[in-house]
């Protein structure tokens, strides 16, 4: 029977949690690499006993993390990241003399069909692609060195290309989000850049309504059938594209609050999207103080609440941008951790949640690699 596997990342360690294809009971492996940041944690789509994650410590800099055995055992891989001495730094060597300094790795993304290619995105923002499992990177340059990169700013996060998107029909493209840069696509396999930002609406720090650059985009979700659509939550609005980012509309409609942080598509339902909802930019907890999960079945026209299973009461967790995924068994669940380090599983498209694990470190990322 197939399975799944929610690789869980969290502020001190991560952790494995397995089970069959009921998804009723879950093996709970954990911590790995105890006391340490580990910003994301993701399998490989076509090799299930590969997974990545990215080590990260205020002091001893940036280690990326590979497994080959479904997380059992772990090897540090990524020598051209190399730690100088200084805390909270790390450094890329490029064949300069000046190597760049860097703070950790927020995001890795695993090619969709080799299982030794994966892109990571860093703070500052940057985008690195090894092909040969993690032990050497080369950096894609043509972002950084993008013509309106100066004009980035960091969001209350850093300056963190937090969001990798791998279009399925054609290995060349690529979308992008930076906090508090926008969103990116590249049609040339990452030589080149383009903004994908119009329609966006940023008021408050962009007087400009057409400023190709400086908006804070949280995340970026796709359905692997309709790469032209893409969905997004913004630091205020969640918004749709469906001319690969050309252009975007808002589809907040009735939600609650349109800020939060995660967004997630349905498996096998292209037009059910999933948002969690927080009070406010500064409060940071859901609205009234009940967890919910918001699910469109609309494509975002109208929005239903998802909370039986959930807190419904003096809840004042926070849900972070990588900390929601979806898996691709028959009846799709869906996942998401909390920073009061709770990972909340549905094996119902979101009708009923299940406490899958509780009292874990707070929750920085959430990944699924569905089993064989």
């Amino acid at each position: 029977m197939s399975g799944a596997r929610v690789l869980v990342g969290t502020r001190k360690g991560a952790f494995v949690l397995t089970s069959d294809g009921k998804r009723e009971t879950w093996e709970v492996s954990g911590p790995h690499f105890g006391g340490w940041e580990i910003y994301h944690v993701k399998g490989s789509p076509v090799d299930p006993n590969r997974i990545y994650a990215s080590q990260s410590s205020g002091w001893f800099g940036q280690i990326i993390q590979r497994s080959d055995d479904g997380g059992k055992t772990w090897t540090a891989a990524g020598k051209d990241f190399v730690y100088d001495g200084t805390p909270g730094t790390h450094q890329w060597y490029d064949g300069t003399q000046h190597p760049w300094e860097f703070k950790r790795v927020w995001h890795l993304e695993p090619s969709l069909t080799d299982p030794d290619t994966v892109y990571a995105g860093i703070e500052d923002a940057a985008m690195f692609r090894t092909t040969d499992g993690a032990a050497t990177w080369h950096e894609l340059p043509g972002l950084r060195n993008h013509g309106k990169g100066h004009l980035w700013q960091p969001g209350a996060g850093g300056m963190c290309l937090h969001t990798i998107v791998l279009d399925p029909t054609n290995p060349e493209r690529m979308y992008i989000a930076i906090s508090a840069a926008g969103a990116f696509r590249t049609d040339d396999g990452g030589q080149t850049w383009k903004p994908i930002n119009q329609g966006l609406q940023s008021p408050y720090t962009l007087p400009d309504p057409d400023a190709e650059v400086g908006h804070c985009v949280h995340r970026i979700a796709m359905h692997p059938a309709r790469p032209d659509t893409l969905f997004m939550q913004k630091h205020w609005d969640v918004m749709r594209s469906d001319d690969a980012g050309d252009s975007w509309r808002e589809i907040s409609g009735n939600l609650p609050s349109d800020f939060g942080f995660p967004i997630a598509v349905h498996a096998h339902e292209p037009e059910t999207v999933y948002v969690v909802p927080i009070k406010s930019d500064s409060e940071h907890y859901p609205p009234e103080g009940k967890l919910r999960v918001y699910r469109s079945r609309t494509g975002g026209e109208e929005w239903e609440p998802l909370t039986q299973g959930l807190p419904q009461s003096d809840c004042y967790v926070n849900v972070l941008r990588d900390a929601m995924a979806v898996d691709s068994l028959d009846e799709c669940g869906i996942y998401f951790g909390t920073t009061g380090g709770q990972v909340y599983g549905s094996r119902d498209g979101g009708d009923t949640w299940d406490a899958i694990v509780h009292d874990l470190p707070a929750v920085l990322s959430v990944e699924v690699q569905t089993l064989p």
